[in-house]
């Protein structure tokens, strides 16, 4: 805990198995109240690593896509009574060792929602990202600063920390299973009027840490591009998508989960 928070750390995961004992080991016990993986119908043994090392976790028995994921995530996590929850995948791209940090700047009501960026500070390009994904990360976030009115160094981290009040009152459920609900989510956090703070984060890119190829970062980019447009029409009072519609869905917190107990 944290100024009396619960603290929650979440793990969306696909074949996380080679990675995932590394990432837990990282994560600073002291605050963290509970860590829950959600495997995402992996073929490798994820699942059983992460019982292992007494992890509480979820097994999706088909694929819901890492959005899909996400959801079941926060679901779980908020039946556990969290106040503050933090997505760290475990595929050890990013240090956990932020959690703290992240943790705090929610705990003390200074903003709703923490994003660690690769782009304060060198991290990016020194930890081996792509320069295709370098490039078009700076222009998509360039774009949705215009487009949404604020100053991100970046959109599209998987690092993130959220508090309940965000996670109860977006929309969760109604937006989209694949990649691009990190980008929904964050176009409704500012939608809603919620605040996010920023920290620096140095990031890795190995054989073994996920990433998407370029086929589907190309259909992530327009989809972030989408996403924007819609923002701004729905600001604007033009149209309004699903998503940014009044009784669109939340998460269903009387949802059963199916929990790994073997």
């Amino acid at each position: 805990m944290i100024n009396n928070k619960k603290v929650v750390v979440i793990m969306p995961a696909y074949n996380a198995e080679k990675t995932l004992e590394q990432t837990y080991k990282e994560l600073y016990r002291d605050i963290v109240d509970e860590i829950i993986l959600v495997d995402d119908n992996s073929s490798d043994k994820t699942k059983e690593v992460a019982k292992k090392l007494g992890i509480t976790t979820i097994v999706h028995d088909v694929n819901k896509g890492y959005g899909g994921n996400q959801k079941t995530c926060y679901t779980a996590a908020l039946k556990t009574g969290a106040d503050i929850v933090i997505m760290v995948h475990p595929d050890y791209q990013y240090t956990p060792k932020l959690v703290p940090a992240m943790a705090s700047m929610i705990a003390f009501g200074e903003y709703d929602a923490a994003i660690a960026s690769r782009f304060i500070g060198k991290g990016a390009l020194e930890g081996g990202m792509p320069l295709y994904k370098f490039v078009a990360n700076k222009f998509l976030t360039l774009f949705q600063n215009l487009m949404i009115g604020e100053r991100l160094t970046e959109y599209h981290t998987g690092f993130r920390a959220f508090s309940r009040e965000v996670l109860e009152t977006l929309p969760l459920k109604d937006c989209d299973d694949d990649f691009i609900f990190d980008n929904e989510m964050l176009a409704l956090l500012f939608y809603k009027g919620f605040t996010a703070g920023q920290i620096s984060c140095p990031t890795k890119y190995f054989p073994d840490a996920s990433s998407i190829n370029f086929m589907r970062s190309c259909k992530y980019g327009f989809g972030v591009l989408k996403v924007s447009m819609l923002f701004m029409l729905a600001k604007l009072g033009f149209y309004k998508s699903k998503i940014f519609k009044n009784g669109a869905k939340t998460l269903d917190l009387n949802e059963d989960l199916p929990y790994y107990a073997n």
